[in-house]
């Protein structure tokens, strides 16, 4: 019988491959087996070593080619077969990555992991438009929700707490549930005109992204045609975008750090 080999649960970041951790860059160049989702970028992993065993689980809305379920048992039998396995999720594991469900089978089979974290979707998103989550008399927290439900179950979040003015609600997977979520934050006291910022492919060479408002959301992102996955950030902070001030800097100094680089 072959010793167990170990799963490390790891963040690919949102998009962009330089967003990667040292640590997570690390590890992936060693494994013997690599199980991706579908938002991986192919920089990340092309950093696989020749020989690793690619397995892409990846999933999409209404589209689940390899169940959760399945991926877990994945997981454990490569593992049981002596084979160190890298689980590549974008994001971070464990903000709606399903990490906890795969750490939870992991440690019932006996199998050893270890986490490492990503940066999330919504962080990205905040970096690469020049958006900040929280503000000086803008917003004093920051929330993360899902769209999606499970199975597609009602979407039944604590509205009132959420319809708070002075939060900056970021939402993940809410393209098809964007509508019903501004409804019940507007029916909550949520003011119509509250800024939105809805990013797509954040911090990857695709990434778009339109500035709206809580009552013309639906129309604005069917218009702009954004494709998921879609970052929504809603609250005073989103206005900012409108001023694309802070992106303008932003765009400057990423000009000047890759001149400098390529003249090095």
């Amino acid at each position: 019988m072959p010793s167990v080999g170990m799963v490390t649960l790891v963040g690919a970041g949102p998009g962009d491959p330089e967003l990667l951790t040292m640590k997570a860059a690390r590890l992936i160049q060693t494994a013997d087996v690599v199980v991706y989702d579908r938002l991986v970028a192919p920089a990340i992993l092309a950093l696989a070593p020749v020989g690793a065993e690619m397995v892409n689980v990846g999933k999409r809305t209404h589209h689940h080619p390899v169940p959760q379920e399945e991926i877990n048992e994945i997981l454990v039998r490569y593992a049981q077969a002596g084979r160190d396995v890298i689980r590549l999720k974008g994001g971070d594991p464990f903000i709606f990555g399903r990490g906890c469900e795969e750490t939870a089978r992991l440690s019932e089979a006996g199998i050893p992991f270890d986490i490492v974290p990503g940066i999330t979707a919504a962080q990205g998103a905040s970096a690469s438009t020049g958006v900040p989550l929280t503000h000086r008399g803008l917003a004093r927290s920051v929330r993360y929700v899902t769209g999606h439900c499970k199975a597609d179950e009602i979407l039944d979040l604590d509205w009132d707490g959420l319809a708070d003015p002075e939060t900056t609600l970021v939402v993940y997977m809410g393209k098809a549930s964007i509508n019903l979520i501004a409804t019940k934050l507007m029916a909550h006291g949520l003011q119509p005109d509250m800024p939105v910022l809805a990013v797509a492919s954040a911090t990857s060479p695709k990434e778009r992204s339109v500035t709206t408002r809580l009552d013309r959301i639906e129309a604005d992102i069917a218009e702009s045609g954004l494709e998921s996955p879609i970052v929504f950030i809603i609250g005073h902070v989103a206005g900012l975008a409108e001023s694309r001030i802070p992106m303008r800097l932003i765009s400057q100094a990423r000009a000047m750090r890759e001149a400098e680089t390529f003249h090095a």
